[in-house]
């Protein structure tokens, strides 16, 4: 299962070894850049150099992942004792697409109130798990559309996001964060550079690392793959190619100048 909304760090490294070789792997992409081999635009190139050149993106990814990961046990395991020694159940509510491209669940979870407790019990009492990871710091929002939250939780979503990364509270006590969605897109990013770099024949798309696009929830300004980095994390709604000509219609975005101009 995967926990609508939010994204924490990546623990896919697996051991602490495969996570020093993600630190080598990432100074040679950082180097690529550089010598303008990979295939990324200048304005995120110049954006991510900073994380990938500290010597210990993979490492501190995947320190990040392992904390998030405790967070959510301990967390979770708290929120559903009972003051009587029982458990309460867990509540789950799904997406409208309940499985993602990795036959995962998409949901909201949370425990299970009854119905006299969600009348007595303000709804920022009785945050969603996935809600408490944000909060905490130990995950960043990651609303893809159509999966947007309604207006009273997004506004929740938002508002503690905010606070946690200005806070700087988990993930966000470091100005080198890669972000779970970053991460991904960069580890993509090295195969695929490292593909071309040797002449080998790629058996994707060069530029199929980056594809989502992305909107600021501030103003409906629509911005292309590798321009999301200048809207604030919490602001970013994600909208996949197969979903954009709906999601500009529905929501009335408005390109941004470079993405209107194809630059």
């Amino acid at each position: 299962m995967r926990m609508l909304s939010v994204d924490t760090p990546e623990v896919t490294a697996r051991s602490e070894q495969r996570a020093a070789a993600i630190d080598t792997e990432f100074l040679q992409l950082a180097e690529w850049i550089r010598k303008g081999l990979a295939p990324i635009s200048a304005a995120l190139g110049e954006f991510l150099l900073p994380k990938l050149e500290t010597g210990h993106a993979g490492t501190l990814h995947f320190t990040q992942g392992k904390a998030a990961s405790a967070f959510a046990k301990e967390n979770i395991a708290a929120r559903l004792a009972r003051p009587n020694g029982r458990q309460r159940e867990i509540f789950i509510r799904v997406a409208d697409s309940p499985f993602d491209g990795a036959n995962r669940l998409l949901a909201y979870v949370a425990p299970d109130y009854t119905e006299q407790e969600r009348r007595e019990i303000p709804k920022r009492l009785r945050p969603t798990f996935n809600l408490d990871l944000v909060v905490a710091g130990q995950a960043a929002t990651f609303v893809i559309y159509p999966s947007v939250p309604g207006a009273e939780d997004l506004a929740l979503l938002i508002d503690a996001a905010a606070a946690a990364r200005t806070g700087g509270l988990g993930i966000w006590s470091t100005p080198e964060t890669l972000i779970a969605y970053e991460y991904r897109a960069l580890e993509d990013l090295y195969q695929i550079t490292r593909k071309k770099v040797s002449n080998e024949p790629l058996d994707v798309g060069e530029r199929s690392w980056r594809e989502r696009y992305c909107a600021d929830m501030r103003n409906r300004v629509l911005h292309g793959p590798e321009d999301y980095f200048g809207i604030e994390p919490e602001y970013r709604l994600w909208i996949w190619p197969q979903d954009l000509r709906d999601a500009v219609s529905r929501l009335n975005l408005t390109p941004a100048p470079e993405l209107a101009a194809g630059v």
